[in-house]
């Protein structure tokens, strides 16, 4: 896997990044945490992939004081930034940097992957997922959200311009935004929805279902079987 997406001085813009970016940022982590909660005990284990930086473990932990959370990023200064963001919480929150096969064996009672995936490349997406699976409870839940749309032309391409466009609303240089629109094009690995599903599936999540449709995100709900 290539080296990851956020260190260095991207760090220091990364908080003021997804709530521009991401429609309903705040929203979508209640909605995980609701959804988390429908089958995760009060004193549950929470995996969380992609956890760099601390925005989603904040957000949970301040909604559920019983949970407890392990979580995963490859990027040191990330898992930096993640420690300051969480450190109120910090007695309930394990960090490890690293992909998933760093991640502890579980058994978890439920997992999350937020605006991870689509760095994740096409060819490693499947094996991630069923590494995520083998360390869930049965019938625990994963939420999983990220950049998807349809991946034909003329649609793609169209999607990526919206995309751009969405999350710098004040860069008006044709220059800027193209060199934005290339790298959204050739830097990450974004799937159709419909293939998105397939691939929990086959990874052994069941009652796959949308629930959230942002713009150019979507979130998934489904359960370890």
């Amino acid at each position: 896997m290539d080296a990851p997406p956020f260190s260095g001085q991207s760090v220091n813009a990364y908080a003021d990044g997804p709530p521009r970016q991401v429609p309903g940022f705040a929203d979508l982590h209640r909605m995980t945490t609701m959804l988390l909660a429908e089958r995760t005990p009060s004193n549950g284990r929470v995996l969380v992939l992609g956890a760099g930086g601390g925005l989603e473990l904040k957000a949970f932990a301040e909604a559920r004081p019983g949970w407890s959370f392990d979580g995963i990023d490859p990027s040191a200064d990330m898992l930096r930034l993640a420690e300051q963001t969480v450190r109120p919480h910090a007695a309930r929150v394990r960090l490890h940097q690293g992909y998933i096969d760093s991640a502890p064996t579980g058994p978890f009672d439920a997992a999350t992957s937020l605006l991870t995936f689509h760095f994740i490349p096409r060819d490693e997406r499947l094996a991630t997922l069923k590494q995520i699976h083998r360390r869930l409870k049965p019938g625990a839940p994963f939420v999983v959200a990220h950049i998807s749309f349809p991946q034909g032309e003329p649609e793609r391409s169209l999607w990526i311009a919206r995309h751009v466009a969405f999350g710098s609303p004040d860069v008006t240089d044709p220059a800027r935004l193209e060199n934005s629109r290339h790298a959204i094009a050739t830097r990450l690995s974004i799937l159709a929805p419909q293939e998105e599903e397939a691939l929990l599936a086959e990874a052994g999540f069941s009652n796959v279902s949308l629930f959230y449709a942002g713009f150019s995100f979507r979130g998934w709900l489904a359960y370890a079987n």
